[in-house]
């Protein structure tokens, strides 16, 4: 689609990582936007992760977690061998990544950031994550975001 590139579908194409991009209209202000998102997109809401931006012992990580749960922040924080977990202020959250709330990838952000994915992902044929914009989702496998973002892989939903 013409108007829809970002710096996460330019990284995907530069390294020719399969992928699809996938256009929704949810207002981002909208309650339990992440299940809107999966109900717009067809998918079932265990599929779409969201992007959170923590900061780990007062340095940056980013968590990606399915919609459908809540982040442990515990367990983030022993995932990446940190002590407290808190998440990050928005200004500094977007300042780091380049992306605005709502629209965080895990890919292509302007500072590369330590990343966590919930091992949940892996159990699934693809994942869909921020594409870097409001109102669009990237579809890839869970194995191809672990390498592009040299993630770590763990248990991070609260249980």
């Amino acid at each position: 689609m013409a108007g829809q590139g970002t710096p996460a579908t330019a990284l995907l194409t530069k390294r020719g990582v399969a992928h699809r991009t996938h256009p929704y209209r949810v207002a981002a202000d909208a309650p339990n936007y992440g299940a809107l998102v999966a109900e717009a997109l067809g998918v079932p809401p265990e599929r779409v992760f969201k992007s959170l931006v923590t900061e780990v012992d007062g340095e940056l990580t980013v968590a990606v977690v399915p919609v459908t749960g809540e982040l442990d922040l515990k367990a983030l924080a022993a995932a990446v061998g940190g002590k407290r977990a808190a998440l990050a202020d928005r200004a500094v959250a977007e300042r780091a990544t380049g992306y605005v709330r709502g629209g965080i990838s895990p890919l292509g952000q302007r500072r590369r950031l330590p990343t966590v994915l919930d091992d949940s992902a892996l159990d699934l044929p693809t994942i869909y994550v921020s594409a870097g914009r409001r109102g669009l989702q990237l579809e890839l496998t869970a194995a191809d975001l672990v390498v592009l973002t040299d993630a770590r892989t763990a248990a991070l939903q609260a249980r």
